[in-house]
């Protein structure tokens, strides 16, 4: 895997050992494109893998990422990855839990939070609702999630609204903005 665009476009992402599915790169490329301009944002990468996209987003100028990843298989691997942020003077959070409890839990609100549950995963809409009901988004803030094309999700949770629904191959992301 590599990084897509910024400051560290090229480098190379290693890949955790244990179950993972990486965000395709055409992919990750492409929704960073829509999002445009990351300067000084803040960036929650849920079900985090290898720590690739929380990189891409601090590569292309956040300067607040945080991760969760569930597996601490994973944990030495995303932790060598993130290293490479630091020569932006980006350190990325990391935590090592499931994602439900990290939100349960989290005291941050973001400009942008990224899901990308394993496919089985079908507790989506409740990963939103628990974003709406927890004011984890700033005001205007999007989060984005990542779901195979079989299954739906819906137009609006709460004040999350859907202003943006992307395909690619047979996975979709849908973008939603949140109302102030």
């Amino acid at each position: 895997m590599r990084i897509t665009g910024g400051a560290l476009a090229g480098r190379t992402v290693r890949c955790p050992d244990g179950i993972i599915r990486p965000a395709m790169d055409r992919m990750r490329e492409s929704v960073f494109a829509i999002l445009g301009d990351l300067t000084g944002s803040s960036w929650l990468d849920m079900f985090s893998g290898s720590g690739t996209v929380a990189i891409e987003a601090a590569s292309r100028g956040a300067t607040s990422v945080q991760l969760c990843e569930k597996d601490k298989i994973k944990a030495g691997t995303v932790l060598e990855n993130v290293a490479m942020t630091e020569e932006l003077g980006v350190k990325i959070g990391c935590h090592f839990m499931a994602a439900e409890l990290f939100l349960k839990r989290c005291k941050d609100r973001f400009d942008y939070i990224f899901f990308d549950p394993p496919f089985p995963y079908r507790f989506r809409a409740d990963l939103l609702r628990t974003v709406d009901r927890r004011g984890l988004l700033n005001d205007g803030g999007t989060t984005l999630i990542h779901y195979p094309e079989e299954d739906t999700l819906p137009d609006a949770i709460g004040n999350l609204v859907l202003t943006d629904r992307r395909t690619y191959g047979r996975s979709v992301v849908n973008f939603y903005r949140q109302k102030p």
